[in-house]
């Protein structure tokens, strides 16, 4: 049984979760970092402990740290949150060891998923449709130029262990493949400690739209509508929306069974994301997140189901509280990802607020924002009958936001939702391109 918990994270995730146990009413312990000893998750948690020096590696990355912290504070259970070693299966195994809850799949889930060659392979053993490319990792250089030539260019170089962008490279001539090859390798070796790529056709100005999923330890498990995630720069998501303005009901229907064999199949529980690149009415498997994600307020926001505590109750051995008969997608929600684009402190903060409008925050006034996490200092989400209403409201609410003394992307993502573009919808990862032209 849970009774308190220990958040393995910081940020707006830290405060979601705090509020989700607060409402089922299990003690809640934070972690912190030097750097974060005045931030908003230290001051709502019922108990907090320093578990380092502000660099992520002596702190949030700190496993021991984090399991002596857990077991000194007396805590049942583990959750990680988003990124930091949300999908570490080692972690999730010494959360395990120590006879603590972990709130996540099992380990051996993530190991099924977390490596993206290993991923795909059992994609296709459960039936669910890959994006083609040549099977297993580059393992010899010259055999893999002579095995490209016969699927055609262009290609795409991505590392097995990894994401966000980093040992990924387009490939459009073939004299250019060794040496991408060589630097993708090098960097998933620098940024992951594994050097392992893998190639597949590079599907040009493909859709982003990945499915949420949530399942228990009784072999139940349920899609909850998918998240369009198109508007991106670098690799990293700016603006999502639910649902896709390309999925038509029945696409959905058939993406969300091919997934639920999926993971039915590898016995997932727990809350995770499967990801596909969509193009001309056909999605093709992409990876799976076995985990929360940043963005899953948007299909809260359009389903009613509170994710984190469904991830809470699941590990704990309840039954999921949601059958996929009770999942309508018969409304709109979007959220908008406000980023600091330098560091400084808050001298006036006033989030927007009303109707289907939540802000997920870890902002408040004379809080100082830190140079050394991530950028994200907010996530506006809205919900609203269509997506035309939505994208109106979302300006609306935008221009309440009221922010000062840190600088943010905030009236760039107004200006984004604002094109025509944007508004028209169905349109593929490389949109921001076409919308800056646009912006001008």
């Amino acid at each position: 049984m849970i009774r308190s918990l220990l958040i393995a994270n910081r940020g707006e995730i830290a405060v979601r979760i705090i509020r989700a146990c607060k409402e089922l009413g299990i003690r809640t312990i934070a972690v912190y970092s030097e750097a974060d000893r005045k931030a908003l998750h230290v001051k709502m948690a019922d108990q907090a402990i320093c578990i380092g020096p502000p660099p992520s590696k002596e702190s949030y990355l700190n496993v021991s740290n984090l399991i002596s912290a857990a077991l000194n504070s007396r805590a049942d259970a583990v959750h990680p949150g988003v990124g930091f070693l949300s999908e570490n299966a080692e972690f999730a195994r010494k959360v395990q060891s120590a006879g603590l809850i972990w709130i996540g799949p099992d380990p051996d889930s993530i190991d099924m998923l977390g490596d993206k060659i290993r991923s795909k392979e059992n994609a296709t053993k459960y039936g669910v449709p890959c994006t083609p490319g040549i099977e297993g990792a580059v393992t010899n250089i010259d055999e893999t130029v002579a095995k490209v030539k016969k699927i055609g260019l262009p290609v795409i170089i991505k590392a097995s262990a990894g994401g966000g962008g980093k040992g990924m490279r387009i490939v459009r001539k073939l004299e250019e493949l060794a040496d991408n090859i060589k630097i993708a390798a090098n960097e998933a070796e620098k940024s992951f400690g594994d050097g392992t790529v893998f190639i597949e056709k590079y599907l040009e100005d493909a859709a982003h739209v990945e499915l949420q999923m949530m399942g228990d330890k009784h072999g139940n498990v349920i899609y909850l509508g998918e998240r369009d995630c198109s508007v991106q720069k670098n690799h990293q998501k700016l603006v999502e929306e639910s649902p896709s303005p390309l999925v038509t009901p029945e696409i959905r229907k058939k993406m969300g069974e091919d997934a639920v064999r999926l993971f039915k199949g590898i016995g997932y529980s727990g809350a995770g994301t499967i990801e596909f690149l969509f193009k001309d009415g056909q999605y093709y498997f992409m990876e799976v997140n076995s985990r929360i994600q940043v963005e899953h307020p948007v299909t809260e926001m359009v389903t009613g189901v509170d994710l984190i505590k469904e991830m809470i109750r699941v590990a704990n051995g309840d039954a999921l509280s949601v059958k996929q008969e009770d999942i309508r997608i018969d409304s709109y929600a979007m959220e908008i990802r406000v980023n600091a684009t330098s560091p400084g402190t808050v001298k006036e903060y006033l989030p927007p607020s009303g109707f289907k409008v939540r802000v997920d925050s870890f902002l408040y006034n004379g809080y100082t924002v830190p140079p050394t996490y991530d950028s994200m200092v907010a996530k506006v989400i809205i919900g609203a009958p269509t997506r035309t209403e939505g994208i109106n409201k979302m300006l609306a609410v935008l221009d309440e936001f009221h922010l000062e003394g840190v600088p943010t992307n905030l009236e760039m993502q107004k200006k984004i939702i604002n094109t025509q573009i944007f508004r028209k919808g169905g349109f593929g990862t490389q949109v921001l391109d076409s919308i800056l032209k646009e912006i001008g």
